[in-house]
């Protein structure tokens, strides 16, 4: 496809991706991921074409204005959409395929100083949550999804879901809805309820077998409080 159709389209696909754009007027003020997607389609252009430093004062000038940091050798496919944006940094060798969403605050950042392939690939219609860290020459799958704040350092699989920091994979196999967040699992709740149960379930055992004891010791407790009593007296 052509620059221009390029640009078009990513315009378009912001409309697909976000039910509260209602305007063009919109465009202007509150969608700085659309507009460093499409500076970038024009520095990636002028990098190709060996004008490398305009390349790169042309994505300076953008993330200025838009708070996103695109290298202009990175690899973008068609219709990737950056929700928000603020804080996004794409680095040198990153290649996102087609349809991907990244949110707020998300890294594909490098964790080596060779030359050569050292940023992330993010491969057809994955998603990556706000703020999270994907890290290294590693593959996130087709339709994957990254959950919010997770740091990712290992490859994921298509159709899978992956959290935590670091992050691992909770659900393999399953290309649903890529908006669907809502359904991706909370850790530390699911931890705490088991614990409260595992607590539970100990302090009846307990009771129940020693209930002798418990009295005993409900007695005790009796008693110190008469001799504080006196004390104070």
């Amino acid at each position: 496809m052509g620059l221009i159709s390029d640009i078009k389209e990513d315009f378009a696909n912001a409309y697909n991706n976000d039910p509260a754009l209602s305007s063009r007027l919109d465009f202007l003020f509150n969608y700085p991921g659309v507009w460093a997607i499409v500076w970038y389609r024009l520095a990636h252009r002028l990098h190709n074409a060996g004008f490398k430093r305009l390349a790169r004062i042309t994505m300076g000038l953008t993330q200025i204005f838009t708070h996103i940091d695109i290298h202009p050798a990175a690899q973008i496919g068609q219709r990737v959409f950056i929700d928000h944006g603020n804080g996004v940094v794409i680095g040198e060798t990153a290649i996102i395929e087609d349809d991907v969403v990244i949110y707020q605050g998300v890294t594909l950042g490098g964790v080596s100083l060779e030359h050569g392939k050292r940023h992330p690939t993010i491969k057809k219609g994955a998603v990556i949550g706000a703020g999270a860290k994907v890290l290294g020459n590693i593959v996130i799958g087709e339709y994957a999804k990254i959950g919010a704040n997770s740091v990712v350092v290992k490859e994921v699989p298509d159709c899978s879901t992956a959290i935590g920091i670091p992050a691992h994979v909770i659900e393999k196999g399953r290309c649903t809805d890529p908006f669907m967040h809502n359904m991706l699992p909370d850790i530390n709740k699911e931890m705490f309820e088991y614990l409260l149960k595992r607590v539970a379930i100990l302090e009846h055992v307990l009771v129940e077998d020693n209930k002798s004891v418990l009295e005993e010791d409900l007695e005790l407790e009796h008693i110190y409080e008469s001799f504080i009593k006196a004390m104070k007296n």
